[in-house]
């Protein structure tokens, strides 16, 4: 900080010092609502409400940045990044909104408590202590939206601020949740609007978070988040500073900034000190290769049971209101330990439950693997033999209505024939157990979609000119002629009777009964033939993974000597690559993004790694 800001600081702190000697005295020795009503009747008196317009001259001395970049910027919390540069800046009186269509076109004036509740009426629509200056567009997403707790956002600012559905404290409504270096600040704003107008609130509007009085003003949840924020996050000297400047700017003070134990003097004198109970039951549900969901039973608590904690290897990782949690993105073959804390609204935390010990599944080992999410680089060749009614990449209606690739000639009665064709032949010899899994959906018409594959296609000529034979066990029905979506989903059918190199096929033949069909997460798993040698696979390692494109691909092999280096496309396409001895690496020049596999031939047997490629 440089002399000049320090000597504006001190000038500042003589010019509006604290609260004047005896500013609170009619409110020593109270608590409860009784204490409420003396601290409203202390900041009524006093204030000198200002014009709405005036708060942008207001802000100068209450909102201005001295506290992060130090720059004399507007400091809005819905923007401020505490950490780092902010994404935009404001200059007092500049890019006063007016129209905005993104963050960063312009400030207005936020009301933390919605002016719509009360009417815009005055004093409340200009008072400093809770209508802070934001960004437009900020204020306008978070509306008049309730403050809370959002763990599945639906929109984020580039600060962070979150909107979404509440996930705490039994309301599932849309709120908007501030960064966390602001929610106290919040919080005691809102106090002191529950203070100074507790005689008006009650004829104020309906809100999800009021309850209708003019004493506790708060719903049960509501009131649970301001308390748990101010506990959070403590009185900070940018608070002072601003407390200070509006009790010059407008007379009155915000009582909780001077006394923050004020707030559980009147809406928590009897703190809940008893925790929940230990849940119990925790089991596991479902396993997969990089995730599992587990469950226990419910808690119970003497007020009420607010959420659970879930930790995983001792970390938490998650809070979440119901009985259920589902890990993802974890590591295959992997044991995991998990325990579940249950917390209810005062805070109050059980012990952890009794551990549960989970192990993931091996690796899934994709032979194939397509989502048609980038269609540019798909594993399959689009063949049109008849008709321009080809297959076309869709951004919607695939698994889960996720993009897929579809075919479409409905009320077009004329022949077509169509292809979905791997680009390159897979080598079955090399794979054993092999599974194969898609989702189909399909409306109208009575055309077949057909799996087949080929051992002799040159994958450039016609499909019909060679050999095609369907898929063993992959059995897709033909459809009914119903103008209603029938979805199908084929999980690991048994494919390994085929044998050689193959390409893979997806056949469209319509005869003027052209059916809609949709294909999406196709994938091929299979175990490599001959095993993986597992002293190869434990003494064998590859970095980095990720791996970013320019960068070189090194190789660990505890004294094992690599004979030999293959790097192969999940579609089976090998990739060409120099090994360089000395220095234990490749390069891999020229390559997409996406998954492959590395086979490594040494010395003491053969061992398999995946690697991906950004």
């Amino acid at each position: 900080m440089n002399k000049l800001t320090i000597l504006f600081f001190f000038i500042l702190s003589v010019t509006y010092g604290q609260a004047p000697a005896g500013y609170y005295d009619s409110a020593q020795g109270l608590t409860g609502y009784q204490l409420k009503t003396a601290l409203k009747n202390i900041i009524t008196n006093g204030h000198n409400p200002h014009s709405y317009n005036d708060l942008y001259n207001a802000y100068e001395t209450t909102d201005t940045d001295h506290y992060y970049e130090n720059d004399g910027s507007v400091l809005d919390m819905y923007s401020e990044n505490p950490n780092g540069g902010d994404p935009y800046n404001y200059n007092h009186h500049q890019n006063v909104c007016g129209n905005y269509q993104q963050e960063g076109d312009c400030y207005n004036r936020e009301h933390l408590m919605p002016q719509s509740i009360f009417g815009s009426a005055s004093p409340m629509k200009s008072d400093a202590h809770f209508v802070v200056p934001s960004d437009g567009k900020v204020n306008g997403m978070r509306s008049n939206h309730p403050f809370g707790v959002v763990n599945n956002p639906t929109w984020t600012s580039q600060n962070g601020s979150k909107l979404g559905s509440n996930s705490v404290y039994g309301y599932s409504g849309t709120v908007f949740e501030p960064i966390d270096e602001f929610k106290g600040d919040i919080a005691r704003m809102l106090f002191y609007v529950a203070t100074r107008y507790e005689d008006q609130i009650p004829g104020w509007g309906s809100s999800d978070m009021l309850d209708g009085s003019g004493d506790k003003v708060f719903t049960d949840w509501f009131l649970h988040i301001l308390l748990d924020w101010t506990a959070q996050d403590p009185v900070n000297q940018r608070e002072i500073d601003r407390n200070n400047a509006v009790y010059a700017y407008q007379g009155n003070r915000n009582p909780f900034i001077d006394h923050p134990e004020w707030v559980n003097a009147i809406w928590n004198p009897n703190p809940d000190t008893t925790a929940p109970s230990v849940p119990t039951g925790l089991s596991v549900t479902s396993v997969s290769d990089t995730s599992f969901e587990v469950t226990w039973q419910a808690s119970t608590d003497n007020v009420m049971v607010a959420g659970y904690e879930v930790y995983l290897d001792g970390n938490l990782v998650a809070t979440v209101t119901n009985t259920q949690y589902v890990f993802t993105n974890l590591n295959p073959a992997t044991t995991y330990s998990v325990c579940i804390k249950a917390k209810d609204t005062s805070g109050n935390k059980s012990a952890c439950s009794t551990p549960l010990s989970v192990t993931t599944n091996n690796a899934v080992n994709y032979i194939l693997q397509e989502t048609f999410d980038d269609c540019a680089n798909m594993a399959f060749d689009i063949v049109n033999e008849a008709s321009n009614k080809d297959w076309h990449c869709i951004t919607q209606y695939g698994e889960n209505n996720s993009p897929a690739i579809q075919i479409n000639g409905y009320q077009e009665n004329v022949p077509s024939k169509d292809w979905l064709i791997t680009k390159n032949k897979i080598d079955f010899d090399s794979y054993t157990n092999e599974k194969f899994s898609v989702f189909l959906a399909y409306a109208y018409g009575t055309t077949p979609l057909v799996l087949v594959y080929s051992p002799d296609y040159d994958g450039n000529g016609l499909p019909q000119n060679f050999t095609w034979t369907p898929v063993p066990n992959v059995n897709i029905p033909t459809p009914t002629g119903a103008t209603s979506t029938t979805e199908i989903t084929i999980s690991n059918a048994d494919v390994s009777n085929i044998s050689g190199q193959v390409y893979l096929a997806f056949k469209y033949y319509s005869n003027g009964a052209p059916t809609r069909w949709t294909v999406d997460s196709v994938s091929l798993s299979g175990d490599n033939a001959g095993g993986v040698n597992q002293y190869v696979q434990s003494h064998t390692k590859i970095y980095p993974n990720p791996l970013h494109h320019g960068q070189k691909l090194f190789f660990t092999t505890n004294n094992l000597k690599i004979n030999d280096i293959k790097v192969m496309s999940i579609s089976g396409q090998q990739i060409p690559v120099k090994y360089d001895s000395p220095n234990h690496y490749i390069e891999l020049k020229n390559i997409v993004s996406g998954m492959y596999f590395i086979k490594l031939d040494t010395d003491k047997g053969t061992t398999y790694k995946q690697l991906i490629v950004e």
